[in-house]
């Protein structure tokens, strides 16, 4: 075990290195989004959270477990704009490394092209694709780690682009307590090919790159139970703005208390059983940069809920970005081994 945990020490040594080397906000962001309905209630993201969820692989690899086995899930969300969804799928090799694979996707459908004269130039579509190919293994049984491979393609007209991120994390679990934490490096990797290229060769971005961590705890003498997550650790500043020349440059001041507050997300659930949950979230950031003067909202809030029945677990989330902008999400999941299979 002491190896082991040498060997922890020295991935997060070089990962921290990668991301604070890290500049802009980065391509392909529709790898941020939710990717089911009970992360959309708990604030969008959670690194801690272990059960029998397999979506929760999306957010930390290392959350994959025996529970997950042979599990499905569909997911789909209504953004204004385009149709965004994931599925994935839950494989155990034995009692110690675990598997699965996933789809996380967003498509604004076909698109009438116009030049500067308004003019019909033809009908193009706009697609995001990414995919995932997650391992896990159980160290002890406290201790967890995992890693995500994901091909990343984005096609808009007849521009293509194709890049190639990792996930690394871990998970610890004191089952005694109903504790449990999580750490992620989130998108690490490249732009292998960008939508045009100039007199200096290829032009590429970044990945949006993302550190992570959280815990999770359910109380003792009551079906409650609280997540914590803190994001965007490899950078302290969240505030800018984007001026004529794209450069990101920090805007009004925020004290330090605000701040500290846009990297957290806070989330609790009522679970009175296995089969039922109620989740309630608060994402600070989302509140802070999509509130509007004179306008009442429930802006960077979230609900949700979910039930077992029969063989399926059905899920719904709701968050609000702002006045008359709120994001529904659901979610469907089965153990294939209730069907036999």
């Amino acid at each position: 075990m002491k190896n082991k945990k040498y060997y922890i020490l020295l991935i997060i040594n070089l990962l921290s290195v990668y991301g604070f080397s890290q500049a802009g906000t980065g391509l392909y962001r529709f790898l941020d989004f939710s990717p089911s309905a009970r992360t959309t209630a708990l604030g969008g993201m959670n690194v801690s959270l272990i059960d029998n969820d397999i979506t929760m692989a999306f957010e930390n690899p290392a959350l994959l477990t025996e529970k997950t086995h042979n599990m499905l899930s569909l997911n789909y969300a209504n953004f204004p704009a385009f149709m965004y969804g994931t599925a994935s799928y839950g494989y155990n090799l034995n009692s110690r490394n675990y598997f699965s694979g996933g789809v996380q996707y967003d498509d604004y459908g076909t698109l009438q092209g116009k030049n500067e004269f308004n003019q019909n130039e033809g009908a193009f579509y706009v697609k995001d694709i990414a995919l995932y190919l997650s391992y896990a293994r159980k160290l002890s049984e406290l201790l967890t780690i995992g890693a995500t491979f994901k091909p990343i393609f984005l096609v808009a007209e007849q521009r293509t682009s194709f890049g190639l991120g990792f996930d690394v994390g871990m998970s610890y679990l004191n089952s005694d307590k109903d504790f449990s934490a999580g750490l992620v490096f989130k998108n690490i990797g490249v732009q292998l090919k960008g939508f045009y290229s100039d007199e200096t060769g290829q032009f590429t971005e970044s990945l949006p790159f993302n550190i992570e961590a959280g815990l999770s705890w359910k109380l003792r003498h009551a079906p409650l139970r609280f997540s914590f997550t803190l994001h965007d650790l490899q950078r302290w500043n969240l505030s800018y703005r984007i001026d004529n020349q794209r450069n990101l440059e920090n805007t009004k001041k925020i004290n330090f208390v605000d701040m500290a507050f846009r990297h957290t997300i806070i989330g609790v659930e009522f679970v009175p059983s296995n089969n039922f949950y109620v989740a309630l979230g608060y994402n600070h950031r989302r509140a802070a940069e999509f509130r509007a003067a004179n306008f009442k909202s429930l802006s960077g809030f979230s609900i949700g809920a979910g039930v077992k029945i029969s063989k399926f677990h059905a899920a719904f989330g709701m968050a609000q970005y702002q006045a008359g902008l709120n994001i529904y999400h659901l979610s469907l999941a089965t153990s294939l081994e209730d069907f036999g299979l």
